[in-house]
């Protein structure tokens, strides 16, 4: 029973030392990104540029689109994945808008993420300039 406590014991610390220390949300990074998407009827892909950030300890964060130039009025989506080539999914939002908070949630793990706007609905008609903040630990 001692040997399964320890093994227990030491398990928990090396998870809890993995994920690193939790950071007070005062105390968060909020890093801006700006790029362009082109709707597929214009010829693009519909996908902004996939912009990756740090995370270095648990704790909460917070996604907004602050701007798209020209303004643009309708629903977009939102991604952020972590993992080998941000292929883990973390959380996702289909009805987004410019000015209201798209997604929020816990971090859990240290590591890369990667954040994306994507014309999910095709509402799109003219390539949008946007700009975009990352609140994070």
């Amino acid at each position: 029973m001692r040997l399964f406590l320890g093994a227990a014991l030491a398990a928990a610390a090396l998870a809890a030392a993995s994920c690193g220390s939790v950071t007070d949300p005062s105390k968060n990074v909020t890093e801006t990104f700006s790029n362009t998407i082109t709707p597929v009827k214009n010829g693009g892909s519909g996908q902004g540029q996939v912009h990756t950030f740090n995370v270095s300890n648990g704790g909460e964060y917070t996604i907004k689109v602050t701007a798209m130039t020209p303004s643009f009025n309708s629903a977009f989506a939102v991604t952020l994945s972590t993992g080998s080539g941000c292929s883990v999914l973390v959380n996702q939002t289909l009805a987004a808008l410019v000015g209201v908070q798209a997604l929020t949630g816990p971090i859990f793990q240290t590591g890369q993420y990667c954040v994306q706007i994507t014309d999910y609905y095709g509402q799109m008609t003219a390539t949008e300039t946007y700009t975009m903040t990352v609140n994070h630990p």
